[in-house]
């Protein structure tokens, strides 16, 4: 008896030090908003916990375009200090060289995913992120101030203005000076790209650069999509929108100061937080339409998905958090207290998912709105695209311009980038 258990005991050391050796010391780089961070260190302890391993979160700015801008740095540089990146779902085409192949690791996995979102993270066959879950914005809406005013939810852009305007003058007038009609994410980064994109889309206007590589945004359906957004600063919307990223516009509406929202997912869960003024106010619906014969909802597709770096000290270890973060058991979680939309399907039909956040039911119809922005077209170039792109918008919105006299300076250089080809 005693020998069995001196060999139980040498077992457990050898086993102890066997975990020790390949405990591995990782790090990942988010730029989660909300109480994100927070949540993805919840899931960091029990992958700790289960592995061995630890993992230091390196935090980053919630600006996507100072997130790349960095990212594009450390790789270049072959940084060895960062494992795992958290990344837009428009820069697999761009960064595609510097990530490790996860084909072979994630192959019994991906297919529990939505086929659309593992070709967007698949380059020239090879898988450089796994997605850790998928995002298309929606309007928010106060529906106690609607039904105040006998106003039905706008399915145009023309009947937004008109319905946020109306309330706003007359919540002012009832006593309440800081509220606006509409806020949405209107500083000059990516975030203005996708609310623009939008309104383009929404008035028939092409997506900027169609997926055959055409430039089509110099036309009027998109001048007069701008031009009617342009309108709403300093009226619907304060001069300070053209600073606001997703934080500050979400931060005026949760404070009860706004009628109309833009914003992602994650806001929901955060409106209806104990703290929030518009908690159980509000509710979401599709984007509005434009105006014109091809006039839809348009909502631009986003999404996050991890990818492990080429210059991982220990890529098995990094592999594996990677795998970790985008498994069904964290999206779950981030579903529930995140409202972060899964990119594994089963989890639509999930009991505790749909009790925790029955309004995920409402984004399926604004998936089938979603509009990809155009990065596969663009390969490369997508990045310097965009910020052309979102500087003529924002000229346009400060009164820099009209609309149609910036999109035709944005052709010309847009022009000038593409060359002979993307």
């Amino acid at each position: 008896m005693k020998l069995n258990t001196l060999l139980a005991g040498l077992l457990t050391s050898v086993t102890l030090i066997a975990g020790a050796a390949q405990a591995a010391e990782l790090s990942v780089v988010s730029g989660d908003t909300g109480n994100g961070l927070a949540f993805l260190q919840e899931q960091l302890d029990k992958f700790e916990a289960q592995t061995g391993h630890t993992v230091t979160v390196v935090p980053m700015p919630s600006s996507t375009t100072d997130q790349f801008g960095q990212y594009r740095l450390w790789l270049a540089a072959g940084n060895t200090d960062i494992d795992v990146y958290t990344t837009d779902v428009i820069w697999a085409p761009q960064l595609a060289d510097q990530f490790l192949d996860l084909t072979e690791a994630a192959k019994d996995v991906v297919g529990q995913h939505f086929p659309s979102i593992i070709e967007s993270q698949t380059v020239d066959g090879k898988l450089v992120a796994v997605p850790a879950f998928t995002d298309a914005p929606a309007l928010f809406y106060r529906k106690d101030l609607l039904e105040k005013y006998n106003k039905e939810v706008p399915t145009t852009w023309a009947e937004l203005t008109a319905t946020a305007q109306e309330i706003m003058d007359g919540e002012r007038a009832a006593g309440n000076p800081d509220m606006w009609g509409f806020v949405f994410q209107g500083n000059a980064y990516e975030g203005l790209t996708c609310n623009a994109l939008e309104w383009v889309k929404s008035f028939g206007g092409g997506q900027i650069i169609e997926a055959d590589g055409t430039i089509s945004i110099n036309n009027p359906q998109a001048a007069a999509a701008i031009d009617q957004a342009a309108s709403w600063i300093g009226t619907i919307s304060p001069e300070g929108n053209l600073a606001y990223m997703e934080e500050e516009s979400r931060g005026v509406w949760q404070l009860g100061n706004a009628v109309f929202h833009r914003n992602w997912p994650y806001a929901y869960a955060l409106g209806e937080g104990a703290d929030s003024a518009v908690k159980g106010k509000f509710d979401v619906a599709p984007l509005p339409a434009g105006e014109g014969a091809d006039a839809r909802s348009a909502a631009t597709l986003g999404g996050w998905n991890y990818a492990v770096s080429k210059y991982a000290k220990d890529p098995d270890a990094a592999i594996e958090l990677a795998l970790f973060l985008a498994s069904p058991e964290v999206q779950k979680e981030r579903a529930i207290k995140q409202s972060n939309l899964p990119t594994i399907q089963a989890l639509y039909d999930d009991a505790d998912v749909l009790a925790a956040s029955p309004f995920m039911a409402n984004w399926k119809e604004i998936f089938q709105n979603a509009v990809p922005r155009p990065s596969a077209p663009t390969k490369t170039n997508y990045n310097e695209v965009s910020s052309l792109f979102w500087g003529a918008v924002h000229n346009t919105l400060s009164g820099d311009g009209t609309a149609a006299e910036n999109l035709e300076l944005l052709e010309a250089d847009l022009t000038d980038l593409k060359g002979d080809a993307w």
